[in-house]
Parts: C-alpha cells; sequence; structure tokens
C-alpha cells in the first residue's frame, strides 16, 4: 500500500490498484529482494510525499535515479545532505550561479524546492546499482505519464521542464495551453554544453508564475527544510 499523506492519495488510489502496477509491483519485490536497487524502497515515492497535487507549480523532469551508492532519495537530480553532489547537480548549480547569481549551496538535498512546489520527478522511479536505465520498460513509464497527464489537466498554470530525451518524449502528454513547456539537454557532463547551460529555465519560470499571478519559487532556498 502506497501512503503518501496528501491529495496525490485520492487521485492515485485507482492507479495503484491497475494489473500494469500490480504487475510492477511485483518486479519491484523481485528486484529489492535480489538485487542491490536504488533508491531505498521507503524513498520512492518521496516526491510525490514533499510536493502535493494541489501545491505543484513546477515540474522538473528527470531520467531515472541516480545509480551510486547513497544518492538517489525519491527527488530527480537531489541526494541527501552529506552526499557529494554528482555532476548532473553540480551542472545544475552551475546553470543556477550563471543564470540568477545564487551560490552553490550547502548540499545537494533540494528538499527546498520540492517543499515550494516544485515536482522533482523522474520517468523511471528505481534502477539497479550500477545500471543506469535498468528499469526502463517494466511500468513506471505508465504511473509517471498518468501523473503528466493529470497534472496537464489542471487549471491552473504549471511550468514544465524537460530536461534531456527521455523527459522531452514526455512534450506530447503536455497539451494544455495553460501551461508553460521548457525543453534542454540534459545537465550530464556529456550534454550540458548542448543546451542546458545558458537555458534560462530558472528565470523563464518565474517569469511565467509572476505573469499568471501565481508565487514564484525562491530558488536560492534549495536546502530550506521550512
Amino acid at each position: 500500500m502506497v501512503v503518501l499523506n496528501n491529495d496525490w492519495d485520492e487521485i492515485l488510489k485507482d492507479e495503484f490498484k491497475k494489473s500494469y502496477y500490480l504487475e510492477l509491483r511485483e518486479f519491484l519485490k523481485k528486484e529489492y529482494s535480489t538485487q542491490r536497487v536504488y533508491p531505498p524502497m521507503n524513498d520512492i515515492y518521496n516526491t510525490l510525499r514533499l510536493t502535493s497535487y494541489k501545491n505543484t507549480r513546477v515540474v522538473i523532469l528527470g531520467q531515472d535515479p541516480y545509480h551510486g551508492p547513497n544518492q538517489a532519495h525519491g527527488l530527480c537530480f537531489s541526494v541527501k545532505r552529506g552526499v557529494e553532489p554528482p555532476p548532473s547537480l553540480k551542472n545544475i548549480f552551475k546553470e543556477l550561479y550563471n543564470e540568477l547569481s545564487i551560490p552553490e549551496p550547502e548540499c545537494g538535498e533540494l528538499i527546498g524546492w520540492a517543499k515550494q512546489g516544485v515536482l522533482l520527478l523522474n520517468t523511471t522511479l528505481t534502477v539497479r546499482e550500477g545500471q543506469p536505465q535498468s528499469h526502463l520498460g517494466h511500468g513506471w513509464e505508465t504511473l509517471t505519464d498518468n501523473i503528466i497527464s493529470i497534472l496537464n489537466g489542471r487549471d491552473e498554470p504549471i511550468v514544465f521542464m524537460l530536461w534531456g530525451r527521455n523527459a522531452r518524449a514526455k512534450k506530447s502528454l503536455i497539451t494544455n495551453p495553460r501551461h508553460l513547456v521548457l525543453e534542454c539537454a540534459h545537465p550530464s557532463p556529456l550534454s550540458a554544453y548542448a543546451g542546458f547551460f545558458g537555458c534560462g529555465h530558472f528565470t523563464r519560470a518565474n517569469e511565467f508564475l509572476s505573469s499568471n499571478n501565481q508565487k514564484i519559487v525562491e530558488w536560492d532556498k534549495i536546502n530550506d527544510y521550512n
């Protein structure tokens, strides 16, 4: 039983009863019992727990969780306090500095963004250690596609930031003209210079939110737990 303790519980209750999800759950039971899988099982849905449907203002869409020890904790691109930020996250901090003069934060835990309504969602929510995209094609994409479609149907404007090929493939799900879709390369060192650096997404997101009478995101409050 998935318990999120906010409005997602009611919104997704039927989703968690569907056959694809029950098959995914059986797959995960086997994976967690026989392989090293990230994030820890209790952290899989942290993004939905921290950012309710009602409070979602921005969606940052990643690929799948970090596949190294102690990194992934259920928020795309984020790592827990005390863990060295991986290269993709360091590049996000570089873009924040270049765009908004925000210095690199104390740690790489993006909980302050999540609590402000930034849904930090991966397209796949689990991964085997050292095997990126190893849990593709087992049902996660159906769930996350449906979450994106549910948010697409909302009347209140949302900014969708699609970073990288896997995320940009979800653009077709965002059809509501009320929303803003921002696309660029993934912040990985392999692609950051191909369009992530200089994308201006953080500024453009706040300009859009402000123009639609929505509260902006205080991007500097990265590690804010309040």
